[in-house]
């Protein structure tokens, strides 16, 4: 959900690739027009707020765990529902590969490195900012205070791993920015074998996610590089989510028959799947006796298949609000695009938010879990409203756009670039 995620669907603008004011070029003519004659799909707005908002339940629902009594009924009962909110990290891989792909696969003579230039600016700004911004906040709250020695070892080793502040999606995006004309050319050259693509990096996945949890916690990876070692930082670890938002692009109408279908199903094997999580979590802890986190980390091969049916959901609830939109209110169907247009804004300052939460629970240390428990929803409201009113501020406020991918234009920028010829936006 980077800024080539949150672009929304610029595509369906027609507006040519180089400006206005600049003759096409007859490829450029012909991405324009192709462009202009593909409808705005709503149905992915409601999808990114979908998952982002869920995303932020999940977190929050951590900061609540936390702070319960060990072992209380409060606290098992955040526990063993947690795998139920972890697909939307997968929403998010299959979003991007979605949305890459109806911008870029049909485009004819397209500029990589122009590509590869915009793409690590829009993300890498917002990336670097926010590390900095988010360890100078943290360490400001330690006994130590923030001193240039700590923050700058942190900040490197922060920019290095991605592994603070929830930044690992962007992380995982700058490896999937490399490779993706790659993927762009696998796809164009087997255009007959789609599904054996799809099929291929299923069973890929399928073995990853194995691996991972029945192999992997044996072996010493001390020596392994950062990128296997941590394999949560790995875009190999999420190549299929991609290369299904990739095949949805591109047969995004054969897709939607294909849900619509078989609708009812899938709303049962979500409802089902959301139970079999809850057993998931007591059988890592009880039979084979994982430690929570290991527990409640999200690969595994049943979390796998959980979130497939769980983004094959989301969808279907996309595609019923694109079908009744017009029956809104133009203040929910606003709110609603609104929402989708910050959501890679709300994703990067979820954090502030979190660590005020968990400033105020601190307070309620001796609070019973049921009564915690009770007043999740308020807490969950907090954090949306706060992680909402900071994108939107950032959003509307010239230059704090960077920070979120989604730059103002700096009047006096467009005015040197009119003045020079240069348009002023592309």
């Amino acid at each position: 959900m980077v800024s080539s995620t949150t672009r929304n669907q610029r595509w369906a603008s027609g507006v040519p690739a180089n400006g206005a004011g600049v003759a096409p070029t007859v490829g450029q003519q012909t991405d324009a027009a192709s462009k202009a004659q593909r409808p705005y799909l709503h149905e992915v707005d409601l999808m990114r707020i979908i998952f982002i908002f869920g995303v932020l339940l999940n977190h929050t629902t951590s900061v609540f765990s936390q702070n319960m009594a060990a072992g209380s009924a409060g606290q098992l009962f955040l526990h063993a529902t947690h795998l139920s909110l972890h697909f939307t990290r997968m929403g998010f891989m299959f979003m991007t590969g979605v949305v890459l792909f109806l911008n870029y696969y049909r485009r004819t003579n397209t500029n990589w490195w122009t590509f590869w230039r915009k793409r690590y600016s829009s993300v890498g700004i917002p990336y670097l900012a926010w590390n900095a911004i988010l360890l100078a906040i943290t360490l400001a709250g330690t006994t130590a205070g923030l001193t240039g020695a700590d923050f700058w070892s942190g900040f490197k080793s922060a920019v290095l791993h991605g592994n603070r502040f929830y930044l690992y999606y962007v992380f995982v995006i700058f490896q999937l920015y490399l490779v993706f004309p790659l993927l762009v050319k696998l796809f164009q050259r087997l255009a007959d074998h789609h599904e054996q693509i799809l099929l291929v990096s299923f069973l890929l996945q399928l073995v990853l996610v194995t691996l991972i949890k029945y192999w992997l916690p044996g072996v010493d990876r001390s020596g392994w590089p950062y990128l296997f070692r941590a394999y949560g930082m790995n875009l190999l670890t999420y190549q299929f989510y991609f290369v299904a938002g990739a095949y949805t692009a591109i047969h995004y109408q054969a897709v939607v028959t294909l849900l619509k279908r078989y609708a009812r199903r899938v709303y049962w094997a979500a409802g089902g799947g959301a139970l079999a999580t809850v057993g998931l979590y007591f059988f890592n802890r009880r039979v084979l006796g994982l430690s929570y986190a290991k527990a409640v980390e999200i690969h595994q091969p049943l979390m796998m298949l959980y979130a497939v049916i769980m983004v094959a959901f989301v969808f279907l609830i996309g595609l019923k609000y694109a079908e009744k939109r017009s029956q809104l209110s133009e203040t929910v169907t606003t709110g609603i695009h609104l929402s989708a247009r910050v959501a890679f804004g709300i994703y990067l300052v979820q954090t502030i938010p979190l660590i005020l939460l968990r400033g105020v629970l601190t307070y309620l240390a001796y609070t019973p879990s049921w009564l915690l428990l009770l007043l999740l929803p308020l807490g969950y409201l907090f954090v949306l409203g706060g992680s909402f009113g900071l994108a939107y501020f950032c959003y509307r406020v010239t230059p704090f756009g960077y920070l979120i991918g989604r730059p103002q234009k700096l009047k006096f920028l467009a005015k040197f670039r009119r003045k020079k010829g240069v348009p002023a936006h592309d």
